[in-house]
């Protein structure tokens, strides 16, 4: 897959930078900082410079995300052959015990986008907004500030606790890397400033961004809301997780029709049946290729029990997963239109899913029903659903958080679903049984705020997190 946006000026400096940036970026070593750019260079001094930094999709979008979480989660299994082809840091990874790592991690995947947004944003302070410019450089603005509080976001999934309003200002969060200046020592924030400084600055960004974007690689105030929805939903705010999800639909609500749309051109049972960038996507990202040393496994071991929750009518049963000739089933419902590229970005049937579990929280039963019907209606046989009456709110809740399982496949949600699921007393207990043994991660175990890289620990000396 290729760079969508492109500029040749922004795009040389971007990748002269990287390989320092990718090193350094959260080391307040003095070895460093004597490193020099060559003067050959480009250096932005513009805004459309700026853009192209924030438009080089190979660094801000495509196979950035984090995927630890979806390694440690529970919709894939491996068979015994394939577990004991990994080496072991990755055979300790799958089994939630703790082991040595260094560069190659999601840490590093989602703090290079981070620098290169603290870049802009340190950047664009010598280029001062006129009549000439407010569009382009409020774009710019916006959209750096959105990434960073994209992939902060991501990386709190990752490494911190699950959001308690009554210990986040005393769990560890993540390292708020503000300034792009390696003399700023790195430091781990509590859980509070990590998800308040991503709330802040995702506002801020909302009426810098266009409300719909060029092209769904960039920001837009629907992504924003989305962005927000998605924070507040992982803090358990589910009445702010309602407002901002509400808010992303009202501007962009569209959904393929499972038994035939022109963005399905083949059909749902093709090997890739979904289109690249379809109508559903709000803000596209894919998961990082750290992730691949398991996919080739995952391919054919889909989690038994995820695919038995499916009606024999439910489409994205075929949509979702090819059948192989062992018996097990492989994930091919990317909308990446690639199977071995995991789609990761904000679409409307997520924020469908995240309003009507909301909505039914709030105890408007009614709403949130109406919005899980819109979805489903678009995901069965033509002819075989039938609209859901639940009187009953636990009743209602058992069945959103049943049909987002069933949706969110492989888009890297499923980790902060359980940690947040379990902090409301759902005590789902993941189990692998392996040749050399049988793992358990217990609910709200210290390992669902995964282990720190060890570099990264012992050159900035933050503390890692309790094993």
């Amino acid at each position: 897959m290729k760079t969508y946006f492109k500029d040749g000026k922004g795009i040389k400096y971007l990748i002269a930078i990287c390989s320092i940036a990718f090193t350094i970026i959260l080391s307040s070593c003095n070895k460093y900082l004597d490193k020099k750019f060559n003067s050959s260079l480009v250096t932005p001094s513009t805004l459309s410079d700026l853009q192209a930094l924030l438009d080089d999709a190979g660094n801000m979008n495509q196979q950035r995300t984090a995927c630890f979480g979806e390694v440690s989660c529970d919709e894939y299994f491996l068979r015994p052959a394939d577990y004991d082809g990994l080496d072991n840091g990755n055979q300790k990874r799958y089994t939630w015990r703790y082991y040595f790592f260094g560069t190659g991690n999601d840490w590093s995947a989602c703090y290079l986008p981070i620098y290169n947004t603290n870049l802009v944003l340190d950047l664009i302070k010598n280029i001062p907004p006129n009549s000439a410019n407010p569009e382009a450089w409020n774009n710019v603005k916006g959209s750096a500030l959105f990434y960073r509080s994209y992939y902060f976001l991501q990386l709190l999934w990752d490494y911190a606790k699950t959001y308690d309003s009554t210990t986040a200002d005393k769990d560890l969060g993540i390292a708020l890397r503000l300034t792009s200046d390696f003399n700023t020592p790195s430091v781990r924030a509590s859980n509070q400033q990590s998800y308040q400084r991503v709330i802040e600055d995702t506002k801020a960004s909302i009426p810098l961004l266009p409300t719909t974007p060029r092209q769904v690689m960039r920001p837009s105030k629907a992504a924003a809301y989305g962005l927000l929805a998605r924070c507040y939903l992982s803090m358990r705010d589910y009445r702010n997780a309602l407002l901002y999800a509400d808010s992303c639909l009202q501007i962009k609500n569209s959904l393929m029709d499972y038994n035939g749309d022109a963005e399905i051109p083949t059909g749902i049972t093709a090997n890739v049946p979904f289109t690249q960038f379809n109508k559903e996507t709000i803000f596209y990202t894919e998961m990082n290729s750290y992730f691949y040393i398991y996919l080739t496994s995952i391919t054919s071991c889909m989690d038994t029990s995820l695919l038995k929750l499916y009606d024999q009518n439910d489409l994205r049963l075929p949509a979702y997963y090819s059948v192989n000739t062992d018996g097990y089933r492989s994930f091919k419902g990317s909308y990446t239109a690639n199977n071995y590229i995991m789609f990761s970005g904000i679409a409307t049937d997520e924020m469908y899913l995240t309003r009507a579990e909301c909505y039914i929280r709030e105890n408007q039963l009614q709403k949130g029903l109406d919005d899980l019907n819109t979805l489903l209606a678009k995901r069965y046989s033509t002819g075989t659903f039938s609209p859901l009456f639940i009187s009953s709110q636990q009743a209602a809740l058992d069945t959103v958080l049943l049909e987002r399982r069933k949706e969110l496949v492989m888009r890297g949600m499923r980790w902060m679903d359980l940690k947040r699921l379990n902090k409301e007393g759902a005590n789902i207990m993941l189990k692998r049984v392996e040749n050399d043994g049988t793992y358990t991660l217990q609910p709200n175990a210290n390992y669902y705020a995964l282990p720190l890289p060890e570099d990264i620990v012992r050159l900035t000396g933050m503390p890692q997190n309790p094993l």
